[in-house]
């Protein structure tokens, strides 16, 4: 299973809220419902994040057994 937990870490360590995602990556509000429920997201709108926030995908997903 994928989660988006360390998501949340690296957006309050770089001082944004989950919402801020709308405005960094120009996220739909169906892309920011599915991370919350850690469900299916493209690699795109990853690297999207990745590339908005400069960190690596580590900081973005893990994957859990």
């Amino acid at each position: 299973m994928i989660s988006y937990k360390p998501l949340l870490h690296t957006l309050l360590d770089k001082g944004y809220k989950k919402t801020d995602l709308y405005k960094l990556i120009g996220a739909s509000s169906t892309t920011v419902a599915k991370i919350a429920k850690n469900e299916y997201i493209s690699l795109k709108t990853i690297d999207d994040i990745c590339t908005a926030l400069n960190c690596k995908i580590e900081d973005i997903v893990e994957h859990l057994d």
